[in-house]
């Protein structure tokens, strides 16, 4: 460890050498290399943890560089957690950094969840929320959450020191249409910055053990007035003894979807015609679209379905992947025994073939 480097914060005497050695010694999961992530992740490896893991299975597209500005326009179309890793390594040569290419998933999330001290919850959806929170009780580890919508932000600390958990907070996961998300309802580019560095600011006081740690705390941001709000939380009977995953972290939501991935559907969009669906808005569809699709909205399917090629496998797609989901309940009530595919990702994750046909 290089003293020099660190040499301005060493130098607080509520934090001296002992700890950046904490720092040093620590290793800290950021599941997310977006917005919240890229923030957390630049300043926890200028700071000097020691050991950073990074979570992420999407790559990096021109729509992320207003936010997630360690990205550069060379970079779109390469995975997320190889192009972090590069720019985090030249920011800090001896971070230790491992790379998860992948989604977390029941199978995987107390494997990877288990090697690291801290998490930090940089994601934007609840289903992987809920995950990291029963995981991170099931292995006795804090997490940080930060979370957004459009000019507000949101950032706590869950299972630290026994305190409360994300489920004492919000105990149950809301419907998937209930949620919006970045994707659909935008972000002021400057807010995931702030509350990423407020995650990272809470890891660092846990590890170093500095002031009061927004356990049992929401802190509330709104950027349009400079405004903070704390709101205080207990843990409730129960929240803390989890003792094995759910059968399931998805949107309340009973149906079996069939589902395909966006490299597939390009194959199958070049081989020949298919009857693809897409339940956007009006606005989001003329901002960008598949050449080959049907444009119906989510609000005009009920009473549009019979414009459906129904002999034709439906696949059907969003922004995100969660109207769509919405727009097959819909479908398989108005026509049963059809067969309708919900696109995984929906066109976040078709935004590099967009351009192809």
């Amino acid at each position: 460890m290089n003293q020099d480097r660190y040499q301005r914060q060493i130098t607080l005497k509520e934090f001296g050498i002992e700890g950046q050695q904490k720092l040093n010694k620590a290793k800290v999961l950021v599941v997310g290399a977006g917005g919240l992530g890229i923030p957390v992740l630049t300043y926890l490896n200028a700071m000097g943890v020691g050991t950073l893991g990074i979570v992420d299975a999407d790559v990096v597209s021109l729509s992320n560089l207003h936010r997630q500005v360690l990205y550069t326009e060379a970079m779109v179309g390469k995975p997320k957690v190889e192009a972090i890793k590069s720019q985090l390594s030249a920011q800090n040569s001896s971070t230790e950094i491992h790379t998860h290419q992948t989604f977390l998933i029941i199978e995987n999330a107390l494997e990877i969840i288990g090697a690291y001290d801290i998490v930090v919850d940089a994601t934007d959806n609840f289903p992987t929320r809920y995950l990291i929170n029963d995981a991170c009780v099931i292995l006795n580890k804090p997490f940080v959450y930060g979370a957004l919508h459009a000019f507000e932000g949101q950032v706590s600390v869950f299972n630290y020191k026994d305190g409360p958990t994300y489920r004492c907070l919000y105990p149950t996961m809301p419907a998937a249409d209930a949620v919006p998300n970045c994707n659909e309802n935008g972000v002021l580019g400057i807010l995931p910055g702030i509350i990423g560095n407020l995650q990272a600011l809470e890891v660092v006081k846990i590890i170093a053990g500095l002031g009061e740690v927004l356990s049992g705390v929401l802190l509330l941001y709104d950027t349009l007035t400079q405004r903070t709000q704390r709101i205080k939380f207990k843990l409730q009977p129960g929240n803390n003894e989890i003792k094995v995953l759910a059968k399931s972290y998805e949107f309340n939501c009973d149906l079996p979807l069939k589902s395909i991935e966006a490299s597939a559907l390009q194959k199958l969009i070049i081989e020949g015609s298919i009857e693809l669906l897409d339940v956007r808005t009006e606005k989001e569809y003329h901002r960008q679209h598949l050449k080959q699709v049907r444009h119906i909205p989510l609000n005009d399917l009920a009473n549009r379905s019979s414009e459906l090629n129904l002999e034709k496998t439906v696949y059907v797609i969003c922004q995100s992947g969660v109207r769509s989901k919405k727009a097959i309940a819909k479908l398989q009530e108005l026509h049963p025994g059809k067969d309708f595919v919900n696109v995984v990702g929906g066109m976040n994750q078709m935004k590099n073939y967009v351009d192809t046909y």
